[in-house]
């Protein structure tokens, strides 16, 4: 319970009006909060770790955090409907990624209802066929994106933002999967939309296939790093991937967030909490304080209390 108030109070510090310089919104609107997580599969094999065991730790976790944008990953229907259960204040988009309906792994996007109106949403798979569930190139399993258009209920930003879990042994798949994501980006974004990308991306900040999002395409989508573009830095470890170790000595960062280049990034984190000595995922949940830039029109209004 301790660390739960201490990241708390952590992160409302980030937050708070006073902060100046780059950071700074354009207008008197709060920022908001972006997460994702890999929730891990709920399976026996995990034995102590199994999903029964670790479900109150990890809901806790974002109940106290509240982001108004989660991508999560490893998401099985039963999973997906007790999260929703017990975050009513959430809208879960997504579908199974083995049927497009209930059968496999969700990569859900979870929008705070009492912060933003979901107007569009959909899916599409990472592979030459991605109207339809299917296999993506050298992938082992069928990998998708989760998307939404959203607007801000007090304020007026749009956003586009989509959430996905790429990969973790096809490196062409993870190649292709980048391309296909910007291409996709450069051809729905629309005017005045501005973009967060959320996900699991199996590969770190140094390899082509994540480099490539913040390089851009042939159409001109590009994107930039939180963590890179954050004015006050990074804060937690330098990986995201723990194997269910709560201090892991090595690793990687393979858990990213993205946004177009208008989006004032104030902090980047990785959320390192463990409770009895035990993680709530064998991912750490990774956060970005964000200011949408556009879109306001310089109307912005807090939301009431």
């Amino acid at each position: 319970m301790l660390t739960r108030i201490l990241l708390a109070l952590t992160l409302g510090l980030f937050a708070a009006p006073a902060i100046a310089g780059p950071a700074r919104a354009a207008c008197d609107r709060p920022p908001l909060l972006a997460m994702t997580y890999n929730i891990r599969l709920d399976t026996p094999a995990d034995g102590d770790d199994a999903w029964p065991h670790r479900r109150d730790f990890l809901i806790g976790q974002i109940a106290t955090m509240r982001p108004e944008l989660l991508g999560l990953q490893e998401v099985l229907p039963h999973q997906k409907r007790e999260l929703e259960t017990a975050l009513p204040d959430y809208i879960v988009l997504g579908v199974g990624r083995d049927d497009g309906r209930e059968q496999g792994e969700f990569a859900p996007l979870a929008i705070d209802r009492r912060q933003f109106r979901v107007t569009e949403h959909g899916t599409f798979w990472l592979s030459p066929t991605p109207d339809v569930p299917s296999l993506g190139w050298d992938g082992a399993f069928k990998r998708m994106v989760t998307w939404a258009r959203i607007s801000r209920r007090f304020g007026g930003s749009r956003l586009l933002v989509l959430n996905t879990h790429w990969d973790h042994v096809g490196t062409v798949a993870r190649m292709h999967s980048g391309a296909m994501m910007l291409e996709w980006i450069a051809r729905n974004r629309r005017k005045g939309e501005e973009v967060v990308v959320l996900g699991d991306f199996n590969a770190g900040a140094d390899e082509p296939s994540v480099q490539q999002l913040t390089a851009g395409s042939a159409q001109g989508a590009a994107l930039v790093d939180a963590k890179t573009a954050s004015a006050m830095g990074s804060f937690g470890p330098r990986i995201s991937f723990n194997g269910f170790d709560p201090f892991p000595r090595e690793g990687k960062l393979i858990d990213h967030v993205f946004t177009s280049p208008t989006i004032a990034v104030r902090v980047h984190g990785v959320i390192a909490q463990h409770e009895n000595g035990r993680a709530a995922s064998d991912h750490f949940p990774v956060v970005a304080l964000l200011d949408p830039q556009q879109g306001n029109g310089g109307r912005c209004r807090r939301s009431p209390k």
